[in-house]
Order: structure tokens, then C-alpha cells, then sequence
């Protein structure tokens, strides 16, 4: 396997084609905002650069990853050994991408969903190769992290498995297998305690400030889970939860109404330079 479609080029999509290629893969990247695609390609440029200034690349292979990159539509997945799905966190879009990839994919091709919290199962059930769909869960920034979650649907088949295992592996992650459950095992675990941090903000228990630092100091973790709200996107976080609450019918993953409160006013954190903390407009 040589060729990868990537299907979406926000963080995710972008930092997930930015690994492809530079582990040696034929990479073509897609997305409905043509200037998504630029700001996707000067962002893969900015940071294969830095990791030539770190030493970590070669300006030889900086320029062979750049070299393997593409911009695509959709319908260029018809050549592709493995697709990744990384749009927006939302059912009805993944679904529909899915049916149309299911169309225009050769019929051996894995069809892998970055998803981070969305059923495998349901989004395989669109498809007539359940077998052959994964979850390729990537953490953020995808270049640095080491994690992959490896989703399994109910159809999905041991060879698929273990051909993703394999992939993920082989561009330097550490990939774990895990079952399809809402949210996987990141999610259900960091969510909760990023609802209960906001709850803390809302009850006036502390400021964000005071309890990141709690968390970072006495718990050490490397970011505080309101710094790390903001740097997800309180919009995704919001919608982690509902998928969390509707799927396993706990109130104790009920998102906070100071969450709902700040997405509903467009405070989404570093993205609209606006959450729990102030992020300059660049």
C-alpha cells in the first residue's frame, strides 16, 4: 500500500497528510474549501520546515514529502489503497462522505474514519464493505503525537485490522486496538473531566488559570484541560459530549450550559481566537 486519499484538510486532515507523505506515501488531499487546501498545503510547508530546522527531516526529504502531496477531490479516491476521513464532527456529513466514497473507491480499498467519537459501525453500515471500514482515531498535532486508536466496527475484518495496525505502525505511531463504543476509551475518559473543569469555571470554584494550573502541577498533566479544551475546539468538545450523553444515557457526560453558552457566541477557543483564554488573531 502506496496511496492514501485524506478527505478533509482542517487540523486533522492536514496534519494526517503531512505524516503520510513524509513516511513515503502517494498523498492526495481533499476538501469542499478551496482555501482550506492552500492554508492546509502553507501549514504542511511551515511545519515540515521546522522539523528541518529541529534536525529531525533533511531539506531533501522535506522537499520528497511536499513532492508527494496533492490536491484533490473526492473522485481521486478511485485510485487510492486507503482513504481517510477526516471532516467535521458531524454524523450526517460523515455519512453521506462515506455512501460516496463506498461509489468512487477501488473495492479493495480501506476506507478509515478519523472520527472521535462517531460509531464506526453506523458509518461502516453506509458502506457495502463493512469488512474493509476503520477507525483511525489520530491525536492533535499529528505530526508530534504518537497515539492512533484503532476502531473496530462490528463487521470489521481481522485482515482490515491488522493491515491498519501495520500502517499506523509504520508511520511511527503507536497504534491500540480498542472496541466501538461512543468515544472510544480518549474521549470518554478526557471528556468528562473537561466538562467537569468548565462546571468548576461556571460555579465559580476557580478560574480557568487556577485550574489548569492544578492540573498541570499536581496532577502533571502537560496542558491544563481548559488550555486543551480551547486547542480541540469547544465546538468539538460540545459535540464529543452529546455523543457520549445520547449514546450511553449517563447525565454525568450532560455537557455544562456554560459550554453550550460559549459555543452558541462563536468562543470556540484558538480557532476564533476566543474560549477560556484571549489567542491573537494570527
Amino acid at each position: 500500500m502506496s496511496r492514501v486519499a485524506v478527505l478533509g484538510a482542517g487540523t486533522m486532515g492536514c496534519g494526517i497528510a503531512h505524516v503520510f507523505a513524509q513516511h513515503g506515501w502517494t498523498t492526495a488531499l481533499s476538501d469542499v474549501s478551496p482555501a482550506a487546501l492552500d492554508q492546509a498545503l502553507a501549514t504542511i510547508r511551515r511545519n515540515l520546515e521546522r522539523q528541518v530546522k529541529k534536525g529531525a527531516l533533511t531539506a531533501e526529504q522535506r522537499d520528497a514529502a511536499l513532492g508527494r502531496i496533492r490536491t484533490a477531490a473526492l473522485t481521486d479516491a478511485a485510485d487510492a489503497d486507503l482513504v481517510v476521513e477526516a471532516a467535521t464532527e458531524d454524523r450526517a456529513t460523515k455519512f453521506k462522505i462515506f455512501r460516496e466514497l463506498d461509489q468512487v473507491a477501488p473495492p479493495d480499498a480501506i476506507l478509515a474514519s478519523n472520527t472521535s467519537s462517531i460509531s464506526i459501525t453506523a458509518i461502516a453500515g453506509q458502506t457495502r464493505r463493512a469488512a474493509q471500514v476503520i477507525g483511525m482515531h489520530f491525536m492533535n498535532p499529528v505530526p508530534v503525537m504518537p497515539l492512533v486508536e484503532v476502531i473496530r466496527g462490528l463487521e470489521t475484518s481481522d485482515e482490515t485490522t491488522q493491515r491498519v495496525l501495520a500502517i499506523a505502525t509504520a508511520l511511527g505511531k503507536t497504534p491500540v486496538t480498542v472496541r466501538d463504543a461512543p468515544g472510544f476509551v480518549s474521549n470518554r475518559v478526557l471528556l468528562p473531566m473537561i466538562n467537569e473543569a468548565i462546571f468548576c469555571v461556571m460555579e465559580g470554584v476557580a478560574g480557568p488559570e487556577a485550574i489548569d494550573t492544578v492540573m498541570k502541577l499536581g496532577m502533571a498533566h502537560p496542558m491544563g484541560p481548559l488550555a486543551l479544551a480551547d486547542f480541540i475546539g469547544l465546538d468539538v468538545c460540545l459535540a464529543i459530549l452529546e455523543v457520549l450523553h445520547r449514546g450511553l444515557g449517563d447525565d454525568k457526560y450532560r455537557a455544562c450550559p456554560l459550554l453550550r453558552k460559549m459555543v452558541a457566541a462563536g468562543h470556540l477557543g484558538r480557532k476564533s481566537g476566543r474560549g477560556f483564554y484571549q489567542y491573537p488573531k494570527s
